[in-house]
């Protein structure tokens, strides 16, 4: 199967109840049909209810694949469609944990570029109605990717995903999601990236710290 997009899903922002507070949250995505113009940190129709955590040029557009969506639907055992953990891209026929970080894809008239894997947050579980989900969603080991935007464009369902740029440190998604929740050894080698972003670089650097000192 070629790499596609299969949807196109965006969000706005909206104030649900968690325990005693009231949450902004534009997790909740819908589908949508035609062409959607991407440019600066944003799809059109779209947004985030607080980007000092969410959205910005870092983690402008969010890609989960289809592939993995169909596993949560047999995991859950209840269906769990596009824009169901709040990205805008489902994706088919590419396997976003093995994307490596900076490498970058062309999708319609658009360039966009894999950043980095989603690190999911109580949001999630808002979302999913289960608190401990976003502990589920990283024991699964199936973060989707962040993507930069690159070159402003219009996209749609149907586009191909075409690879025009691929670093060579081989850096991938997973791999620093695994660092991340599971394999700390892996922290040397995140490191290799130079297209990490400056958040993740400093992680990094405060946890080889920790283990010297």
């Amino acid at each position: 199967m070629k790499a596609r997009i299969d949807s196109v899903n965006v969000g706005m922002v909206r104030t649900v109840a968690f325990g005693s507070r009231a949450i902004r949250t534009a997790i909740w995505k819908s589908p949508v049909e035609g062409r959607v113009r991407v440019a600066g940190v944003n799809l059109d129709g779209d947004d985030q209810g607080d980007r000092s955590v969410h959205g910005g040029p870092e983690k402008a557009v969010y890609a989960y694949a289809s592939e993995d969506l169909d596993w949560w639907t047999n995991e859950l055992r209840t269906s769990v469609g596009a824009g169901a953990f709040g990205e805008n891209l489902t994706t088919a026929g590419i396997d976003l944990a093995a994307a490596v970080i900076g490498e970058r894809w062309a999708v319609g008239s658009a360039v966009l570029e894999v950043s980095q894997p989603r690190i999911p947050c109580y949001k999630l579980g808002i979302r999913m109605d289960d608190p401990r989900f976003p502990v589920r969603f990283a024991h699964a080991a199936r973060p989707g990717a962040y993507l930069r935007i690159v070159t402003p464009g219009d996209i749609g369902a149907g586009d191909a995903i075409r690879l025009v740029a691929r670093p060579e440190h081989g850096v991938t998604v997973g791999l620093v999601e695994r660092a991340y929740h599971s394999d700390r050894t892996l922290i040397p080698r995140m490191l290799e990236a130079p297209q990490l972003p400056e958040s993740w670089v400093g992680w990094a650097v405060h946890m080889l710290e920790a283990r010297t000192a």
